[in-house]
């Protein structure tokens, strides 16, 4: 499905690496929690998300981070991850107050989760397909 760049400015869109399984999982995670489905997904790997990559003057060779884009703003690793916390029903806003940690401190441990996910979650040769009730969410 083919989103307008106001439709993009209206909806938070997160970007993920399809191929991974704990991607795949927080993404499901997402999904089940934001029941006005207000958050739209895209694959980094697909030809929208390496547009929207670009656009975001961040590299399409690289799939080690996630990416949030919130109100035409790029955020990703720890940040990110915290960002979207905040859009979800409680208690999950209440994972922003680790904002208040440093970003160098919030980022190390994402970076040591993000080396070793394919290693500890696994990944799949290919990109999750979306099912006909949440297709919509989901950018081409």
């Amino acid at each position: 499905m083919s989103q307008s760049p106001e439709e993009l400015q209206e909806k938070p869109v997160v970007l993920i690496d399809g191929v991974c399984h704990l991607c795949q999982g927080v993404t499901k995670f997402l999904i089940k929690r934001d029941k006005k489905a207000h958050l739209r997904f895209c694959s980094m790997q697909s030809a929208s998300g390496q547009r929207l990559l670009s656009q975001g003057g961040l590299s399409p060779a690289s799939f080690n981070t996630f990416v949030l884009i919130e109100e035409g703003r790029y955020y990703t690793r720890s940040t990110a991850a915290l960002r979207l916390a905040r859009l979800l029903p409680f208690p999950w806003p209440l994972f922003y107050l680790l904002i208040m940690v440093p970003r160098i401190l919030r980022d190390a441990m994402y970076n040591l989760i993000a080396r070793n996910r394919y290693r500890w979650f696994g990944k799949d040769e290919a990109c999750m397909i979306p099912t006909r009730e949440i297709r919509d969410r989901f950018l081409d």
